[in-house]
């Protein structure tokens, strides 16, 4: 594998990068005998969109998929597909106004990301931006526990996280920062219009500088013994939050 290529794991993932991005497909190799369809459903769409397929035995899908489980399917896919930071600019235009970002501040945990970038989806986030350092990258775990999110919608990486938060300000986007220590609600506010959410890396929230950059800290109430959750669950709460003011 050189260095502008990476292994893919999963059915689901596969499937993925084979409907929304065959061109970075390089070849995908299937389980010799399988008998579950959709790894048939795979090989016809892959010949059909030119991609090389191979089927070759379990051991050997055990030896590329690098301890993932492949559920007898992997695909050297070129390098993650991310969006330049010049570009969030006219994601947000096209959004007409009802523009939802989600921002991941720090995240480091490629399943977190994974999850979060399926709740993403699910929501019909306008983007995601995640910053380029001290941060987990699209890589084949997170696009194996994004089910084929990552490939699906705008993942946006960007140098400076407060610049970033800037201009989202001066495209209009209301920038809402997600801190258990903050006192307003999640469910105060009114997300009908350009938002983003910002959420924080798992072990210390969201860092000063993007806390100064929110136009406001706002909370998750949770009446339990608990004073957290979890990122991604996080992420999910906070966007559907969104989707449900906006139905």
């Amino acid at each position: 594998m050189n260095k502008q290529s990476q292994w893919i794991a999963g059915i689901n993932a596969v499937a993925s990068a084979v409907e929304h991005d065959a061109e970075n497909v390089r070849e995908v190799l299937l389980e010799a005998g399988a008998k579950n369809p959709r790894i048939g459903e795979i090989e016809t769409q892959a010949r059909r969109a030119g991609i090389e397929v191979r089927r070759v035995a379990q051991n050997a899908l055990d030896g590329v998929a690098g301890g993932l489980r492949h559920q007898g399917a992997v695909a050297r896919y070129a390098a993650a597909k991310t969006w330049g930071e010049d570009e969030l600019e006219g994601l947000v235009a096209a959004a007409e106004g009802k523009a939802l970002v989600l921002v991941l501040d720090g995240v480091q945990d490629p399943h977190n990301l994974g999850a979060c970038l399926r709740s993403a989806a699910a929501a019909a986030v306008t983007a995601v931006v995640i910053p380029k350092d001290k941060a987990v990258q699209v890589n084949a775990t997170v696009r194996k526990t994004s089910a084929g999110a990552a490939d699906s919608i705008p993942v946006v990486r960007v140098t400076n996280l407060a610049r970033c938060l800037r201009d989202l300000q001066q495209q209009g986007v209301w920038i809402y920062g997600l801190a258990g220590d903050a006192e307003a609600s999640l469910y105060k506010l009114d997300l009908k219009g350009n938002v983003a959410l910002v959420l924080g890396g798992e072990a210390d929230g969201l860092r000063r500088l993007t806390r100064e950059h929110c136009d406001q800290l706002v909370r998750i109430p949770m009446p339990g013994e608990f004073e957290s959750l979890n990122v991604s669950v996080a992420t999910g709460v906070a966007l559907f939050e969104a989707v449900r003011q906006r139905q």
